[in-house]
Formats: C-alpha cells, sequence, structure tokens
C-alpha cells in the first residue's frame, strides 16, 4: 500500500544527501523506490534567494512542507459544511464529477475538484463512513490508475455514429453492417452471442463467444466476415462496449471501418437491437450456450434470415441479401 514517507525516513535521506550517497543506495537503505527518493528531493527542498548556500534538503523542513501540503489538499477533513453538502449529494446518487461541477456552477466561495472527492470517499475517513457504496459504480476500492482509461481515448469523436456518411443511415448502400453481443446468465460464464445485422437487407449472422475479451471478439468477427467479398463488409456500427475496444483491428485487417453509437443510445444501432428481440425466442437468457452446436446456431439464423419482412416489401432477408451480392458480381 502507499504510504508517506515520515520524518525517521526523511532524516536518514537528508544524512545520506550530504554525504552525496547515490540515491539508488538511498532507496536501497531505506526500503523505498528510487523515484521516491528523487521525488522527495526535489518537492521538498529548501530553497532561498537571498541565503542560496542554505539551499538543500533538511528533513525537518520536508516533513513541514509535505504536512502544509496534504492538509491543503484535504479541504473535505479542514471544512465540515463542505464535506457534508458533498455526502449529501453523493447519498442522492450524485457522480464526484456532478457535485464538483455543480458546486462551480453555482459560483461557491470555496471550488473542490471531482479528484478530491474521490480521494476523501477512498480516505480512512471515507472508507469508515462507507461512502464508496453510494459511487455510481459502488467500488469498495479504487482502479489502479492506469486502468482509468477515459472512453473518449478508446472511441475517439471521429469515429462517433455523427461523422458517419448519410448514406450508411439512409440505406441506401449494401454492406454497412450493425454489431452487438447478447449477454447470457451468469451461469453461462463469459460466453455470449455476437449478433451481426446488414442495415440495408436486414440480413443477420450470429456466432458463439467464449470470453468477452475484445481481441478475441475482434479476432473471431473478421473469420466470419472475411468471406464476404469487400464492398459487402463496408463499416460496422457499435456501441461504446468495452468488448469493442479492439475496433482498430479491422480496417487493416478486412477493410471493414468502425463507427460507434453515443454513450447509452442502443436505439442509435436499432436494427441489430431489433434482431436481438427476435433471436430471443430462440436464444433466451438462460440458454445452455455450450450445448449449442454450430449447426443449431445456422439453424436459428436461417429462420431469422427466411422470415419476410414488411421493410423489404415482403421479401426475406436471404432472397434480399442474395439480390444485392449478385450485383456484385
Amino acid at each position: 500500500a502507499h504510504t508517506e514517507l515520515n520524518l525517521r525516513e526523511r532524516r536518514a535521506i537528508e544524512d545520506m544527501l550530504y554525504t552525496k550517497v547515490p540515491v539508488s543506495r538511498i532507496a536501497a537503505e531505506i526500503g523505498r523506490h528510487r523515484s521516491t527518493i528523487y521525488r522527495e528531493s526535489k518537492r521538498n527542498s529548501f530553497s532561498d534567494e537571498e541565503l542560496p548556500y542554505l539551499d538543500g534538503y533538511y528533513g525537518i523542513n520536508a516533513q513541514r512542507y509535505a504536512a502544509a501540503r496534504r492538509t491543503r489538499r484535504r479541504k473535505l477533513i479542514r471544512l465540515p459544511e463542505l464535506r457534508e453538502a458533498v455526502i449529501d449529494r453523493l447519498k442522492e446518487g450524485w457522480s464526484p464529477e456532478q457535485i464538483a461541477g455543480r458546486l462551480g456552477f453555482e459560483g461557491q466561495p470555496i471550488r473542490i475538484s471531482h479528484e478530491t472527492i474521490y480521494a476523501h470517499v477512498y480516505s480512512r475517513e471515507g472508507q469508515s463512513a462507507a461512502l464508496a457504496r453510494y459511487l455510481p459504480s459502488r467500488r469498495k476500492k479504487r482502479k489502479p490508475r492506469y486502468a482509468r482509461r477515459p472512453r473518449g481515448l478508446v472511441f475517439p469523436p471521429d469515429r462517433s455514429i455523427h461523422g458517419r456518411p448519410e448514406y450508411v443511415k439512409t440505406r441506401e448502400t449494401f454492406g454497412e453492417w450493425e454489431g452487438d453481443l447478447m449477454i447470457f446468465e451468469k451461469a453461462q460464464g463469459k460466453m455470449n452471442v455476437a449478433s451481426l445485422v446488414e442495415r440495408k437487407t436486414r440480413f443477420a449472422m450470429l456466432f458463439r463467444n467464449n470470453d468477452r475479451s475484445s481481441t478475441q471478439f475482434m479476432n473471431r468477427l473478421m473469420d466470419v466476415m472475411v468471406s464476404l467479398p469487400q464492398p459487402a463488409r463496408r463499416s460496422i456500427t457499435f456501441d461504446r462496449g468495452l468488448e469493442f475496444r479492439e475496433w482498430r483491428k479491422l480496417q487493416p485487417g478486412i477493410g471493414t471501418v468502425a463507427w460507434f453509437c453515443d454513450p447509452q443510445a442502443p436505439w442509435q444501432k436499432g436494427s441489430v437491437e431489433n434482431l436481438n428481440k427476435r433471436a430471443r425466442r430462440y436464444l433466451p437468457r438462460d440458454t445452455q450456450l455450450a450445448a449449442l452446436s454450430n449447426p443449431k446456431m445456422k439453424a436459428i439464423c436461417d429462420r431469422l434470415n427466411g422470415t419476410p419482412r414488411k421493410c423489404l416489401g415482403w421479401r426475406t432477408p436471404t432472397e434480399a441479401f442474395r439480390e444485392e451480392m449478385k450485383k456484385l458480381r
């Protein structure tokens, strides 16, 4: 666990720096990482322009600087009214970002960042008050920093559905798909079924995944779609589920472009949502996926694709799909 340096350690650092002991050896002596020592000596050193010969690292001073910094950082310990206001809003179900943003919007004299609220929730005081249960994610421990990648980088703005060409939206062109995952009861473990539908012909493909890992999902998807000619697989629109975060493999792999719906906007890929609803008649949530053979899965697809559809002028998706494929020859 992360623990701050104490006065005894700071005095030991002072003595060793004074006698020019290398940083890596200081780190080994006090059982810390060398970057901790570098950071400490840089951040908590004393300097005075008028008395430059006194510049340097002093353990007692360093302890004082660190304590002052910690006090500044811990507004929610020092300011009971602010703390109560934050906790009340957490209990209302607001996220730390919403709380911090609203305090700014209301022009409160004391501002606070969402990071400060998170730090308080996961501090000793916050944990003894069990504040984490009020967070939207209800995580008892905070994820490590590297695991908190903002979704914006995973799904960049230039891949947004709002940048998708109009002809995809109007279903004029063939080869524009929508993709999703059908999730099943916990008893089925990580198994799921991927659903794909071609927007113009409503032609559906279903395949089983044994895992929810994005790498495996994208590899399976490419295996399934590579049998189609290139113009029959121009693009796929997904939602922002992390199962689709390896989307960058698609274009170099099979020449297919990826688009993404807005967060929490599944209706923007309505064709695949509709397909999922129809497929659930044959694949309810308690389906034993491990026992679902490939011929059985193909039979479900054939049934879905062999049902006449009003939106296709009562043709079946299979008939519409074959007509489009003929035009490609």
